[in-house]
């Protein structure tokens, strides 16, 4: 029987990705944040508007719900465009 024994210093290969798109999702700005409206079972999710800043729905403005301190001029990832948050309704 034999067992072979990787190099102590070796360290795995990972593939080379551009920095670029390091990171799935698309980039969107925010623009409103909806502080009125809160969700979530404490309160810590905000209702936010954003601006879509690439891929295929480049400028489209849609509405999502963000964890988190958060303000306007905010760039997040989202990790796709196309769902869209619910307006939360204040009783």
């Amino acid at each position: 029987m034999m067992i072979l024994m990787a190099e102590p210093n070796a360290t795995p290969q990972q593939p080379q990705t551009p920095a670029s798109r390091q990171f799935a999702g698309f980039l969107a700005e925010i623009v409103e944040v909806n502080r009125v409206s809160k969700t979530g079972m404490y309160g810590e999710v905000y209702s936010v508007t954003c601006r879509i800043l690439e891929g295929k729905d480049k400028g489209r403005i849609i509405r999502r719900n963000s964890i988190g301190p958060i303000k306007i001029g905010d760039i997040i990832r989202l990790p796709d465009t196309s769902r869209e948050a619910r307006e939360i309704k204040v009783k």
